[in-house]
């Protein structure tokens, strides 16, 4: 059976073909990754040769003119024989740089490259997925502004509860959002770099090469650091840096899922009572059958990928609990899928959440009249303190109350009606003084809500604003959605 598939004819990641952005997928690439490594051999080479090892700088120049020449097909026929990819791109480089072959990797082990490559990857990949949340806390802290006082109906345990408003509800979303971005600056500012380190972590091989001088094996793996863009270094590692890390980057990437997950699922209770709905083309199928439905799509597909990138976060700690004494290669296959495509479930998912915010449509009249459907209930209380402030009994007219809401109530849910709680009362003497048409305005029930959503864009939106202000329309040419 011939090999020879085209690509509708093999499995290809929808992460890739769908979803994800080009920036991202080209930051965990083959190309990526082995011109990465090819630049810490050039690095590596560069810091033993100042520090006193016999090796020149014509071999260091052809090592980096062919950093990103890389001949993928000689690779695999010398990992075909060798069966250990490091050394059959260590050939493959070879082939290229005849004159500085027997330099490239000295001293080193194979986590050398693919540990610090994948630290670099990792830095690059936070960095990109930050300018994701920058941009989405900037354009939904937009619809905050913009909503900061139209009251909607409050839910707590999806039952209806005290009103709050369009722009406070978006704050909720939108602080989940920062927390995660705190998260996000935390592990850029305090992300280590492997360096060199050798083969269970000793850098024994170093020392030896450079006989027996701590200092300058030292020196080494401070200078291959620095110049790979890393001013802090793993004190200490076995052969690998500490899994931990992978662990403590994921459960940053959950978290962003979390946040996204939680908007998408509210924005989709949202669009089934037609208060809010994510961006519908003009052409747009909701359903081949049903040619009226408009399917909460976006929501929908955010809150797949998100939940796929939360269940890749017990991959992490299990590789981090099992990995044995300075290192055990079970965690090799396992971070090639985790680590990559948590990033991209998690860059494709907030491209959508960007794009749902920015073309986010309120519908006011069908948030008032649901919260006028539920607002007479709500405002029982001022109709019996007004009720007391005209002379009333307090006990006895709590229990007038009761009794016309349960009735109330019965209309409504046994035959459909509208609630007339209002008009009952108009119809009870002992209301007959109350103005319980005034007791409607929903805004006298909305609290600070609008001046909430003032402090929070000033106190913690505009700091982020200020700090990432190249960042607050990242995005915006995405098409991926």
């Amino acid at each position: 059976m011939s090999t020879d598939l085209s690509p509708h004819e093999q499995y290809q990641n929808p992460l890739i073909t769908r979803y994800a952005s080009p920036e991202m997928s080209r930051i965990w690439s083959a190309q990526t990754k082995h011109s990465t490594w090819r630049r810490l051999w050039v690095a590596l080479a560069e810091s033993e040769a100042e520090l006193g090892l016999d090796i020149s700088p014509a071999q260091i120049n052809q090592l980096r003119e062919n950093t990103e020449n890389v001949d993928f097909a000689a690779a695999a026929k010398y990992e075909k024989e060798l069966r250990h990819d490091v050394m059959a791109h260590v050939h493959a480089y070879r082939d290229l740089c005849p004159d500085a072959g027997g330099i490239i990797h000295l001293g080193a082990t194979s986590c050398f490259v693919t540990d610090n490559s994948e630290l670099i990857q990792i830095r690059d990949a936070l960095t990109l997925i930050r300018s994701r949340l920058v941009a989405a806390i900037h354009h939904l802290a937009n619809v905050a502004t913009e909503y900061r006082d139209l009251p909607c109906l409050g839910f707590t345990h999806l039952q209806p509860a005290q009103p709050t408003t369009v722009g406070k509800r978006a704050t909720l979303w939108c602080y989940d959002l920062v927390l995660d971005l705190e998260e996000i600056e935390n592990r850029l500012a305090t992300i280590r770099f492997r360096g060199v380190k050798g083969t269970t972590g000793t850098q024994a091989t170093f020392l030896q090469l450079f006989n027996g001088d701590h200092k300058k094996v030292d020196q080494l793996d401070q200078l291959v650091s620095e110049k790979m863009g890393f001013n802090r270094r793993f004190a200490v590692t076995g052969q690998t840096y500490s899994r931990k890390f992978d662990s403590q980057v994921l459960d940053v990437l959950s978290g962003i899922a979390q946040s996204a997950h939680k908007m998408g699922t509210d924005m989709r209770l949202l669009q089934n009572r037609k208060e809010l709905e994510e961006p519908f083309e003009k052409k747009q199928i909701g359903s081949s059958a049903m040619a009226y439905k408009r399917n909460p799509m976006r929501s929908e597909r955010m809150c797949a990928l998100t939940r796929f990138a939360m269940s890749l976060v017990s991959n992490a700690s299990q590789t981090m609990a099992t990995q044995w004494m300075e290192r055990t290669l079970d965690d090799s296959a396992n971070r090639r899928l985790s680590l990559p495509l948590s990033f991209l479930a998690i860059d494709a998912s907030l491209i959508i959440y960007k794009n749902i915010v920015d073309g986010l449509v309120v519908y006011p009249k069908v948030i008032e009249k649901n919260l006028l459907a539920e607002l007479p209930f709500m405002a029982t209380e001022e109709f019996l303190m007004a009720g007391v402030s005209n002379g009333g009994d307090r006990q006895e007219l709590h229990e007038v109350i009761r009794v016309h809401s349960q009735e109330a109530a019965k209309q409504v849910k046994e035959f459909g009606l509208e609630n007339d709680l209002i008009a009952r009362l108009k119809q009870d003497n002992h209301f007959a003084e109350v103005d319980l048409e005034s007791a409607l305005d929903a805004r006298k029930y909305i609290g600070r809500a609008p001046e909430q959503v003032d402090a929070f864009i000033s106190d913690v939106i505009e700091p982020i604003r200020l700090k990432y202000k190249h960042d607050l329309d990242f995005g915006n040419d995405d098409l991926r959605v």
